[in-house]
């Protein structure tokens, strides 16, 4: 895969599912189209990407988590277009709780069939908070549509801690 996303090939894509419970065996190619196939094509992968991971903005899925490494990577690197988005989609990433929330409404992830799906969401936040020092170096950044959405992602995480035990 280039420079660029050499741990991606790591990863058991296909044993993973996406926030449509599909096989997540797409990623990989949406993240080559963001690095390496210049501003039109990535703006595309990114929202395409987008459905894959966080569906409708705000329900994550099992390969979130996995694929929140490979969107920190992308955005920090100098040449690939479209950080904005990036950290539009890493911001909606964090903000998800549809899953915590639905679990409590129903009484519990114990007490219902939301076993597994608060801890993606647990997982994909953790994985956003871990890539705080690539946000901070795009919100010193001299460019303003990088360090304004870096700046909102670090406000958001500032504000919403990890989730409470249910």
């Amino acid at each position: 895969m280039g420079s660029l996303l050499k741990r991606v090939p790591g990863v058991r894509w296909g044993e993973l599912r996406d926030a449509q419970q599909l096989p997540a065996g797409d990623i990989p190619p949406l993240l080559s189209r963001i690095a390496y196939r210049g501003e039109d094509n990535a703006r595309l992968a990114v929202d395409e990407l987008g459905d894959l991971i966080c569906a409708l903005g705000f329900v994550v899925g099992e390969v979130t988590a996995s694929t929140v490494p490979f969107l920190l990577e992308l955005a920090g690197a100098p040449y690939v277009p479209c950080k904005a988005e990036l950290l539009d989609l890493l911001e909606s990433i964090y903000r998800t709780d549809n899953w915590h929330s639905s679990a409590a409404a129903a009484g519990g992830p114990k007490r219902t069939s939301f076993r597994e799906q608060p801890a993606w969401e647990v997982a994909a936040r953790e994985a956003v908070r871990a890539g705080r020092p690539v946000i901070e170096g795009l919100a010193s950044s001299t460019r303003p549509e990088e360090s304004e959405p870096a700046r909102k992602l670090l406000l958001t995480m500032d504000e919403a801690p990890l989730f409470p035990d249910l």
